[in-house]
């Protein structure tokens, strides 16, 4: 059950972190809500999955899913550059993210 929550707690990070894009500097009041409950429904899963998931694999991973998860959302909706060389890299994430996941002594 701990992989499943490190897994939403990473998606709730790419939201607050796209609801926090929209918030303009916290300037505009549902998306500045939204990147505050998403942070916080981010960061209490991670506490849940961090009972029993190591602390770095866990750490690694959610930050993994974030920022794999936001480069994805900024080319779809904020025409971020999309090329060979970043989807490699985007790549690499991915596979550390597995690795990790694969080589975890807790399940």
């Amino acid at each position: 059950m701990s992989w499943f929550y490190l897994t939403v707690a990473g998606v709730f990070e790419v939201i607050w972190a796209t609801a926090l894009k929209y918030s303009n500097g916290f300037t505009r009041l549902y998306p500045s809500i939204i990147t505050v409950i998403g942070m916080i429904i981010s960061f209490y899963l991670l506490s849940i999955a961090t009972k029993t998931l190591p602390m770095g694999t866990a750490y690694a991973i959610w930050t993994g899913i974030g920022a794999l998860g936001s480069i994805i959302v900024g080319i779809l909706f904020f025409k971020e550059p999309c090329n060979l060389t970043r989807v490699f890299f985007l790549l690499l994430i991915l596979l550390g993210i597995i690795g990790l996941k694969i080589t975890s002594t807790s399940h």
